[in-house]
């Protein structure tokens, strides 16, 4: 099965609100090496303006992974995950997320693109606060091999 050219355009329902945790910020700093003290020290946040710990920019990965999976599940989509390669990522911050947002995500399939046998997915996953002002747009391109 290929991939249904007519996911453009196709919005998904809101995410369950994720709650983003101070320990989970320095877990995922730890492991990209981010060593700022703004990303584990609460006292060194607060001095720079910020209400607790910020997460490194690819942490919205975090909460786009939420908005993907339901694209990833839609058996309309006709995307075998077994066939993804990640082929792009791109983010577009309004403002850094921090240890306390409350975020959730609406993913929107912008493009679907054939190419040879494979196709590419392009979608946006807009994340807003709580108070429904948009923190960051991360962008992902999936790469869907074709049969070989």
């Amino acid at each position: 099965m290929s991939v249904n050219p007519e996911l453009q355009g196709r919005s998904f329902p809101p995410t369950a609100p994720y709650l983003v945790g101070r320990e989970k910020v320095r877990e995922f700093a730890r492991a990209v090496f981010a060593t700022s003290p703004l990303h584990h020290d609460p006292d060194a946040a607060e001095a720079a303006g910020y209400p607790d710990v910020v997460a490194p920019p690819t942490f919205a990965v975090v909460v786009q992974e939420h908005a993907l999976a339901q694209l990833l599940a839609d058996p309309d989509a006709g995307i075998d995950f077994s066939r993804v390669v990640h082929g792009d990522q791109r983010f577009s911050f309004t403002r850094p997320i921090v240890a306390g947002d409350e975020l959730t995500a609406v993913l929107t399939v912008t493009s679907v693109k054939t190419l040879g046998g494979h196709s590419m997915v392009t979608a946006d996953a807009l994340v807003a606060d709580a108070g429904g002002e948009h923190v960051v747009t991360a962008t992902s391109t999936l790469v869907v091999r074709g049969d070989e």
